[in-house]
């Protein structure tokens, strides 16, 4: 660097150099503060929380930024005219830092992101580190990869032997990979969430306990859990009965002899859900059960008693309070529920 000319008095560069970098970047700090502080105020205000988690991803690398900024600054002010080698060299590592606080920008926004939407997530509830992982590692390369690229290193070869790499290690993980994407559709589907109670075709059924990028767990009634590798249970039929709403119809199927009055049994039918409804825990107080004949069965006259239960665990005990107070009810009603009875003739078998 050369002195500097400043009315009519010689300045060095040792003495003018940092002065200029010292006001530049106190400058520059003080613009960021004060602007980043209306920014944070404007964003406390809304109720995305976008904006927060980009200005915090932002926050560092702007300050690092400024830093270097300094001293393309003076070498701008005063080139170095000595050796045109160094001026390069400041070129570069500004060129390099920019880069690098844009790889800092986009792993703290990445990673800031995942944590904010790993508890609305399923997948990220269970996995959050794993695609913390990977997105660290998808940013890290790229960024390192044009970093490479921007000192002149040719990263052709370098593409075409993990454009090789990833084929080889997608041959040999074929069967995962196959859970991993049959995983990433259950997460964008949506066809099942975490704490449902769901039914596979093949039987099983159970609350969905995790869902991770291998498989997915489901706790069944009896408390064991069973896990289905997930490109078997995006091909298999879901029988989900959170959606649209936890709240089901509970039916019972009842049989009354034919000689009943069905007026009668229907409203005596009737009194009863409503008791079950109202007092039996899991019922819904405000649903008014009803029932409707169906079959002229061999015996008796068959109908099915609509009840509503809040979720699905709540119909065995709904069922089983239900049949036991319509039983009695019936009994002191006269209400008669037939059964097959089978006869014997003895005469017929006396003359095999």
């Amino acid at each position: 660097m050369k002195e500097i000319t400043l009315f009519g008095i010689g300045i060095p560069a040792f003495i003018y150099a940092p002065v200029v970098y010292f006001i530049w970047v106190s400058l520059l700090l003080w613009v960021k503060q004060v602007v980043f502080g209306r920014i944070e105020k404007i964003a406390s205000r809304t109720s995305s929380k976008l904006d927060d988690i980009l200005l915090t991803a932002l926050n560092f690398p702007l300050v690092l930024l400024i830093f270097v900024s300094g001293i393309y600054v003076i070498e701008r002010i005063s080139p170095i005219t000595a050796n045109n080698e160094i001026t390069q060299y400041v070129l570069v590592a500004f060129k390099a830092t920019t880069i690098a606080a844009i790889i800092l920008f986009l792993d703290k926004l990445t990673n800031n992101l995942i944590n904010n939407y790993s508890g609305k997530v399923d997948i990220l509830k269970s996995s959050g580190g794993v695609v913390r992982g990977f997105v660290r590692i998808i940013v890290i390369t790229l960024g390192v990869l044009i970093l490479m690229d921007s000192f002149g290193v040719s990263i052709t070869p370098i593409l075409a032997s993990l454009g090789i790499g990833s084929l080889a290690v997608a041959l040999a993980l074929q069967p995962t990979l196959e859970n991993l994407f049959a995983g990433i559709q259950i997460v964008a589907d949506k066809p099942i969430k975490v704490g449902q109670f769901v039914k596979l075709d093949s039987g099983e059924e159970g609350y969905i306990h995790k869902i991770g990028w291998r498989s997915t767990w489901i706790r069944m009634l009896p408390n064991n859990v069973v896990v289905i590798p997930n490109k078997v249970l995006i091909s298999s039929k879901i029988l989900n009965y959170y959606y649209p709403e936890t709240e089901m119809a509970v039916l019972v199927q009842v049989g009354v002899h034919y000689e009943s009055d069905l007026e009668h049994v229907e409203k005596v039918t009737c009194e009863v859900g409503k008791e079950i409804m109202k007092k039996v825990k899991g019922g819904v107080p405000e649903f008014d059960p009803f029932i409707r004949y169906h079959t002229f069965n061999d015996f008796s006259i068959d109908f099915t008693v609509i009840l509503r239960a809040k979720e699905f665990v709540d119909n065995y005990l709904i069922k089983h309070e239900f049949i036991k107070r319509l039983h009695e009810r019936y009994a002191k009603e006269g209400i008669n529920i037939p059964y097959p009875i089978r006869a014997i003739n003895y005469a017929q078998e006396k003359a095999k």
